[in-house]
């Protein structure tokens, strides 16, 4: 057998062309009048059923090609004019060939059914993905970087631009900050103000100093902390209460029961090291402190006390003008008379004072209290639900991050670049209360631990970020207004066997990628 195809075997398409062609010289219901006066309809065999009994598997394959053709050019016809009858005619044989029914002699012919509309309309095309081409490749494995963690996003659009292992959980630094003012944003809110209260205790002459966490707290009325609560106008607001209440009036004030219970487990996360609160750059986390357990309560970097609550009975003491009376750690009675009360400045006014300075004792105290705020705990350990729980009201995909505490010091933190690009796009557009992070943080060569920095840069005043170092890395992470002014946002990580000079590597890197701008390539 012969796999050349007989008259008889050519596709359909075309010969039903020829018959129209022919229909179309002639009357076509003189034809049919006189085809059907010579054979019964059923008693004649067509060219087309004799060509699919004599060569099935070629129809087979023919039907086939017919139905790729009708289908591939669906999109043509989608857009084309329909033309005359005989043009359309080919599409009608496209439908399935019934062999299960034969009609009966002198019965009519059965109307075919037309065949289902099989036209394909094509997806739009995607669009062009643009070609970036400025490198910051050589900066970013600069040596002095260590081991290097790096994310570039564009704020507008979200798309990270550059990303060295950027999704690995790692030490922060100080960069932790900006995660526990988020945090106290979406729980405390920027109004809320942290009471230091007195109430009268349950021997004579005794009254309790109730810390609310408020490190703040100013001994002689003012220190380092903007709008402080005073110390000496709580103890005036005792000493007239005290007086006008007939059961105490007369009666010195001779014991102080100091109230810290507002905090609870250790003071000191275990895994800090102590020469932080020898240099003067941290305090324990108490409950009740006046200064930040300060020396100088006006200096930054000040050397820290072993018993910040001992030095914050001191201090109402002297200020009470009882300096002699018995101090110890206790609890409030329940329900006892309030004597005075001071409010901290609002948390609107702490977040910029703990960013711009890196204040380690003022990031512990708001992250402990948004952990209070949940109810979720007063330690260390509570910070693990509460950060994360504070930070997924933003939308934020937190299922990572590992929490240690609120200032950054562990070296057991977890979080990634790419978590903190993306955070810093919703601090840069000021979502919830977030502003005042954007407006709180560093500027590159002006103001808190970048003012030193980025000094000659083309990027100083545009970057605005969170430094970070401890002795295992050093940070930044923040918005850049690039050159081209596009906004990005970025966290590089230098981590590991790094020294002072990693932060001239990073600030180079930054100065970079600013003028790189939305060019910014991954390569």
């Amino acid at each position: 057998m012969s796999d050349t195809p007989t008259p008889e075997d050519q596709p359909v398409s075309r010969r039903a062309r020829r018959e129209a062609e022919a229909r179309a010289a002639e009357p076509a219901a003189a034809t049919v009048a006189a085809v059907s006066a010579v054979t019964p309809a059923a008693a004649r065999p067509t060219p087309l059923r004799l060509s699919l009994a004599r060569h099935p598997r070629a129809w087979a394959a023919a039907a086939a090609a017919v139905a790729l053709v009708v289908l591939g050019g669906g999109a043509f016809a989608a857009g084309a004019a329909v033309g005359s009858s005989a043009e359309a005619a080919p599409e009608a044989v496209v439908a399935p060939v019934t062999t299960s029914a034969t009609p009966t002699a002198g019965a009519a012919a059965p109307t075919p059914t037309p065949a289902a509309d099989a036209r394909v309309v094509p997806a739009a095309p995607a669009a062009a993905a643009p070609v970036r081409t400025c490198s910051v490749a050589d900066l970013a494995t600069d040596g002095r970087l260590g081991t290097f963690l790096g994310s570039v996003r564009n704020a507008t659009t979200g798309d990270i631009l550059f990303d060295r292992s950027a999704g690995t959980f790692a030490r922060t630094a100080s960069v932790m900050k900006v995660l526990s003012s988020s945090a106290a944003l979406a729980v405390l809110g920027p109004d809320h103000r942290v009471p230091t209260t007195v109430v009268k205790g349950s021997a004579p002459g005794q009254v309790v100093l109730v810390g609310g966490g408020d490190i703040t707290l100013a001994s002689s009325g003012s220190n380092i902390y903007r709008d402080a609560a005073s110390l000496p106008e709580l103890a005036d607001q005792v000493k007239a209460a005290w007086a006008a209440d007939p059961s105490t009036a007369g009666t010195p004030i001779t014991s102080i029961v100091l109230d810290a219970s507002v905090f609870s487990g250790d003071r000191w996360q275990p895994s800090w090291n102590r020469k932080e609160q020898r240099d003067g750059y941290s305090s324990e986390v108490t409950g009740l402190q006046v200064d930040g357990d300060r020396a100088e309560p006006s200096a930054n970097v000040s050397a820290r006390s072993d018993n910040a609550v001992l030095r914050a009975g001191q201090a109402f003491a002297i200020a009470l003008g009882t300096p002699g009376a018995d101090l110890a750690e206790g609890v409030a009675p329940a329900g006892a008379p309030q004597l005075g009360q001071v409010l901290s400045a609002p948390v609107s006014t702490m977040i910029p004072d703990a960013l711009l300075r890196s204040d380690n004792t003022e990031a512990e105290m708001l992250a402990r209290l948004v952990a209070v705020k949940l109810g979720v705990g007063n330690s260390f350990e509570a910070l693990r639900t509460a950060i994360p729980q504070a930070l997924a009201t933003y939308g934020l995909d937190t299922s990572g991050l590992t929490i240690v505490d609120g200032s950054g010091l562990s070296d057991d933190n977890g979080v990634s670049p790419n978590f903190l690009t993306a955070l810093f796009i919703k601090i840069r557009n000021g979502e919830g209360a977030l502003g005042v992070v954007r407006d709180g943080l560093p500027v590159a060569g002006e103001s808190g631990t970048l003012a030193g920095r980025f000094n000659g840069s083309p990027a100083a005043g545009s970057v605005i970020a969170k430094t970070g170092w401890i002795d295992t890395g050093y940070t930044l992470s923040g918005i850049i207004d690039s050159a081209d002014g596009t906004p990005l946002t970025f966290a590089f990580f230098a981590l590991d066997d790094v020294g002072d000079s990693a932060k001239t590597a990073i600030d180079a890197l930054t100065t970079a990628v600013y003028e790189c701008g939305d060019n910014l390539s991954n390569n």
